[in-house]
């Protein structure tokens, strides 16, 4: 508040606010209730012990009342319990709730056993800005015939959303998951030292084979938080934009008719789909960095269109879209970014996503442009060789 407060005569109140973290409703609230500070209280209204209910028992009984049920007959024993006990030996002290309000104002009352509760996880934060620098994976169900089921495995470069890797198999498989990402690595020739690679909590995924990998291969490694279904939103929405494509059948009639659908699928989605996260360039002519070459080519066109009719553009000379510098997962705000200078720090600023009260994270950070968890090394174990069914890098 007293930030915003600060800020707002130069920057207005709306920036302030914005920049700060919080409401405009909320900085007229309280500068409403600063400006206008509540009255004293008259000299006639009443003190509050004299505004007590004539019904409510006095200090003594709510003692007595405390007393029996903390006695060692009771003490284990619910109020209700005790109530019906009470009433079967002739004797009433009070209603049940008024025996759960004493125990609760003495601190008496709470789960017998202690709950379970979940431990903080701190928010994962990916930064790419360029190509081959983040990778994002997931596994996807695709129906097959009757009851059956196939698993598409599916890596995306972040920058680009370019497809570097998949695979369908007729189940979930940490071996699989190991060779694609293997091969992945090989097929575009990718230095695995400056690679982060960010999935969900699935099993494959925080498997140790891929966990052994990764650190074999000094690929820092990033997680969803449990129960977070939008840490990883590129895979999810490369999801539904395969699901919801109008080639997308219902079921797939066997194994080779789903095998062959994806793939012609996945080609096009790299080679052909305008992609609108990239300025309408195809991920590949990201990958390649074509776009550069189509931006030049696009903002000619419009430069010709403005200068043979300006008075069409009311906004002034038209500009292309350019693919976006950054490409980020749970994006810090502005104003965290420019008190911290790093994404790392960030998290550990007030206001900072590392905490979803804004009080910053309770874990350690990394040094590093994105918060990952490191691969534990883990004692090498002979695998019988697995067969893939299927792969393919596009």
């Amino acid at each position: 508040m007293s930030l915003a407060a600060q800020y707002a005569p130069e920057v207005g109140i709306a920036a302030a606010c914005c920049e700060a973290g919080i409401s405009r409703s909320t900085w007229y609230r309280r500068r409403k209730k600063h400006m206008n500070p509540p009255e004293a209280p008259e000299a006639h209204t009443k003190p509050k012990a004299a505004r007590r209910s004539a019904r409510r028992l006095s200090d003594d009984e709510r003692a007595q009342v405390l007393s029996i049920l903390c006695c060692e007959e009771f003490m284990n024993r619910s109020p209700r319990a005790i109530h019906a006990t009470l009433l079967d030996r002739g004797k009433y002290l009070c209603s049940e709730r008024t025996m759960y309000r004493i125990l609760n104002e003495n601190h008496a009352s709470r789960e017998r056993r202690a709950q379970r509760t979940h431990p903080h996880h701190a928010t994962p934060i990916c930064c790419a800005k360029a190509v081959h620098e983040v990778w994002t994976w997931d596994i996807t169900k695709i129906a097959g015939p009757g009851r059956a089921w196939f698993n598409l495995y599916v890596i995306l470069d972040l920058y680009s959303r370019y497809v570097v890797g998949w695979l369908l198999s007729r189940r979930e498989s940490a071996t699989l998951a190991k060779r694609l990402i293997e091969q992945s690595l090989h097929q575009h020739e990718v230095d695995p030292t400056c690679l982060t690679i960010h999935a969900d909590r699935g099993a494959p995924m925080r498997s140790k084979t891929v966990a052994q990998l990764m650190a074999d291969l000094c690929i820092e490694r990033s997680h969803s938080r449990p129960r977070v279904s939008n840490d990883n939103p590129y895979s999810e929405s490369h999801f539904k934009t395969l699901k919801y494509s109008p080639e997308y059948p219902r079921s797939f009639q066997d194994y080779e008719s789903a095998k062959q659908w994806c793939h012609q699928y996945l080609h096009w989605y790299n080679h052909e789909h305008r992609h609108g996260g990239i300025a309408h360039f195809t991920p590949h002519d990201v990958l390649t960095g074509r776009h550069l070459e189509l931006a030049r080519v696009r903002q000619t066109t419009l430069d010709k269109a403005y200068a043979m009719h300006p008075n069409r553009f009311v906004r002034g000379r038209p500009k292309v879209a350019s693919v976006p510098n950054e490409v980020w997962i749970n994006k810090p705000s502005e104003h965290v970014l420019t008190l911290a200078g790093d994404p790392c720090e960030a998290l550990a600023l007030p206001g900072g996503r590392g905490d979803p009260r804004g009080e910053g994270p309770r874990l350690p950070l990394v040094a590093a442009t994105t918060t990952v968890e490191h691969a534990n090394t883990v004692k090498r174990r002979e695998m019988e060789p697995e067969r893939i069914e299927t792969m393919a890098i596009l």
